[in-house]
């Protein structure tokens, strides 16, 4: 039997409308009144800022709207240095992934200075940080009960992470109610981030019996309510299913790893700054395929989880059902192939393969993969 931790410093405040009692949840964990708001500009013109700020009412607040999907290495510097002239006492993080991604740096860096890349690895951040609170506004990353935060290096164009539990956030407020205006496809594109890390967790050589419960619920959660959500974006059984999945699902992988699904999505997303989501999606099919070989019976047990297949099914039978629909699963969602990409230039992927193999959570694939397999997949995918 392997040994394994299991350590979930979060707190959870869940369900519609908790987002309203925000300044009532927090002030336990916050030792002071100064809150650095990190957000983004989409949501100071949705309203949900001035919302949050008339919320913290007894709070002095500052707002850091700096923060761009596949966030910087630049602007969490930035962020860190006005978080440490306003002495942030708390850090508030309100949107998608890539918010709760900027925040976790930018607490480092309020406290320890430096640069996202002194941190990157596992357990590279020695000593405590500023309190964080994330607040998620899509259902996806899961980032609200995660130890990692993913930023990109805007220098050499690539990923990079930073896991350690001390950038997990304190408290998670997790309201659905905060989703319902979320376009299409952005709907689809994090509701497929968050289906990946459920098939990932469960899967990867990181996993454990909890991670893989997790998983395993989060699926039940996340696939039966996604297409229903992005049909219908006032389908707010659908929402709250998808909300809920995310977060379980980042508690799967954060006690677990991700691996070569997230290892080629990371690759694409740092040097043409692809959408995390939609690059998952991308790659998904045929990481299943390619993996299959090492665990055939786990993969199974996924396509029989999302009813694809019966337990009389054979477990090649299963496998085969669950690569088909995660193919089929992506068109349905309108999410754009690897080859549609303007971008893409297969003269790059030698070195998206590189980048891909160097990626902290390579090690943790189901099966064995090389810089040459990467490479492999990555045309795979571009020729579908």
């Amino acid at each position: 039997m392997n040994l394994f931790e299991f350590h979930l410093p979060t707190k959870i405040y869940s369900g519609n409308g908790t987002f309203l009692k925000t300044g009532e949840y927090i002030k336990e964990f916050i030792q002071g009144k100064r809150l650095f708001i990190v957000t983004d500009p989409g949501l100071i013109k949705w309203g949900v800022v001035e919302k949050l700020e008339s919320i913290l009412q007894g709070f002095e607040t500052q707002c850091f709207t700096e923060v761009k999907p596949n966030p910087r290495d630049t602007d969490c510097i930035r962020g860190g240095e006005l978080a440490h002239e306003f002495k942030a006492d708390g850090i508030v993080a309100l949107g998608g992934g890539s918010v709760i991604d900027a925040a976790k740096a930018i607490a480092i860096l309020q406290v320890l200075g430096g640069r996202p890349q002194d941190y990157a690895g596992r357990d590279q951040v020695p000593s405590a940080v500023t309190p964080i609170i994330a607040i998620p506004t899509t259902a996806g990353t899961g980032a609200e009960v995660t130890r990692s935060s993913v930023i990109t290096d805007t220098e050499k164009k690539i990923k990079l992470t930073i896991k350690d539990v001390k950038i997990a956030p304190a408290v998670a407020i997790v309201d659905p109610e905060l989703t319902y205006e979320l376009p299409a496809p952005l709907t689809a594109s994090t509701g497929m981030d968050a289906l990946v890390h459920a098939v990932e967790a469960f899967t990867c050589k990181r996993s454990n019996p909890i991670a893989e419960g997790l998983a395993i619920e989060a699926m039940k959660r996340i696939y039966p309510f996604l297409r229903r959500a992005v049909k219908d974006g006032t389908d707010t059984d659908a929402r709250y299913q998808l909300m809920i999945g995310a977060t379980i699902a980042g508690m799967a992988f954060s006690h677990a790893d991700v691996a070569a699904v997230h290892c080629m999505a990371e690759a694409i997303g740092g040097l043409y700054d692809t959408p995390h989501g939609v690059a998952n999606s991308m790659f998904l099919p045929y990481i299943i395929a390619f993996n299959a070989e090492a665990d055939l019976k786990k993969h199974a047990i996924i396509g029989r989880t999302l009813g694809l297949a019966t337990e009389s099914t054979p477990d090649e039978v299963a496998t085969a059902a669950l690569v088909t629909e995660m193919k089929q699963l992506a068109q349905d969602l309108a999410i754009p192939t690897f080859a549609s990409l303007p971008q893409v230039n297969r003269a790059d992927f030698d070195d998206l393969a590189e980048s891909a193999f160097q990626n902290g959570s390579t090690p943790s694939n189901a099966r064995e993969i090389t810089k040459e397999d990467y490479l492999l997949l990555f045309e795979k995918a571009y020729g579908a």
